[in-house]
């Protein structure tokens, strides 16, 4: 076993496993300001994120303060333009309140582009020093908080990569880890199989509800979660890519259901709801990868398990992303962007249970400050959208 990763202690109590500084931009018109800023400091140790639209919007505001307050991250720039409908204020008090440095610029009370932009490196660099006082401590696995997505699937997905994640979820899940499948929009047929997982009869109805919610979604839009490139992959139905999906999870009973900003109390595993409530208003739940990974890490992911079988490059701002890649002819074209060749069990190298048990050692790794290939190369996507969720019930949370 690995040696116990050093995680930085937060003085709301929690630990991460980096230690960023975000700067973050409240509408699109400051995101060169923003970016100008970031490009200022060329390690990742700043980086940028925010939200683009102009109008207010309750799932935004949300995620940007739990984005902002995640483990991972140290403290905060907000740069705003002055007239957009985000709510700042609150946003700068919750990260205040989490004893984390903040501050909020507005270009136009600051005085336009180059002003703000000077204004905003003095502080990141008063602040980053700050950030290199912040204690360390023993992180044990009970602490960690994993997600997992898929992109890019083909037929391979849901007979290496995918069920290798499911038995190293079911691992972490057996030391008390918090770990986190969601996709919802892909499980469309395995509602039951999950209901009969839910540790509560309750639960097991609203995960039904969840599923028959994103159906009816995609219903509305008349367009399932089935991208050109999965058929291209040799995927065939939306049945068969649900069933790859599903997986992930393993076979851990399910400790309870999510929403995007929700923080799981104990260890088991979670389901993620992505998809919105109410009536189709904003357009497809997630229009690419990385909205979901926003909201596994809002929901306090660590780590983020990311199978491909066509081959993704994406990483992701405040989490490390690892790349489980399901097929070996991918693996091979695509190495430097992989971390582990789950492809091997399809060509007889290694066992499902062996694969898991690799990806559990590259997540302590990564927990104890090794990069993943995403971090090596750079990659820092982010992307956050219009949403609407109104709030879980009990039956979410079984006790």
């Amino acid at each position: 076993m690995e040696t116990e990763p050093q995680g930085y202690l937060r003085t709301d109590g929690r630990k991460g496993i980096r230690n960023y500084l975000v700067v973050v931009y409240l509408v699109e018109c400051a995101r060169h300001v923003a970016e100008k800023i970031v490009r200022s400091y060329p390690e990742s140790v700043v980086q940028l994120i925010g939200f683009s639209g102009c109008f207010p919007n309750d799932y935004s505001n949300r995620m940007l303060r739990r984005l902002c307050t995640h483990p991972n991250v140290g403290g905060a720039l907000l740069v705003s333009l002055g007239c957009e409908g985000f709510d700042r204020n609150s946003l700068q008090k919750a990260i205040a309140d989490s004893g984390r440095p903040v501050k909020t610029l507005g270009i136009q009370t600051t005085g336009g582009t180059r002003k703000t932009v000077e204004a905003g490196q003095y502080w990141v660099g008063e602040t980053l020093e700050i950030l290199q006082e912040v204690p360390r401590c023993p992180l044990s696995v009970d602490e960690l908080v994993v997600g997992t997505i898929c992109g890019g699937s083909d037929a391979t997905s849901g007979i290496t990569a995918n069920p290798a994640i499911g038995h190293c979820f079911d691992i972490l899940a057996k030391k008390s880890a918090r770990v986190i499948f969601e996709e919802t929009g892909e499980l469309i047929g395995c509602e039951n199989f999950m209901a009969e997982r839910a540790v509560t009869t309750e639960l097991g109805d609203e995960i039904r509800k969840t599923v028959e919610k994103a159906a009816r979604y995609y219903t509305t839009l008349g367009h399932g979660s089935f991208a050109p490139g999965n058929a291209d992959g040799g995927l065939t139905t939306l049945e068969e890519k649900s069933m790859g999906a599903y997986a992930k999870s393993g076979n851990s009973p399910i400790s309870g259901l999510l929403k995007p900003g929700d923080i799981p109390e104990k260890g088991g595993l979670y389901l993620l709801d992505v998809i919105p409530d109410g009536e189709v208003r904003f357009g497809f739940p997630n229009i690419n990868d990385n909205a979901e990974i926003a909201e596994l890490i809002a929901c306090g992911s660590h780590i983020i398990l990311f199978a491909t079988g066509r081959g993704s490059v994406v990483g992701s701002v405040i989490s490390p992303v690892i790349k489980v890649c399901a097929n070996p002819e991918t693996y091979r074209q695509m190495e430097e962007d992989m971390d582990i060749d789950a492809g091997k069990i399809l060509e007889g190298r290694a066992t499902l249970d062996e694969v898991g048990e690799e990806i559990v050692r590259k997540i302590i790794q990564s927990a104890s400050g090794k990069p993943t290939t995403s971090e090596a190369l750079g990659h820092q996507e982010f992307v956050l959208t219009y949403k609407t969720f109104e709030p879980l019930g009990p039956a979410c949370f079984p006790a």
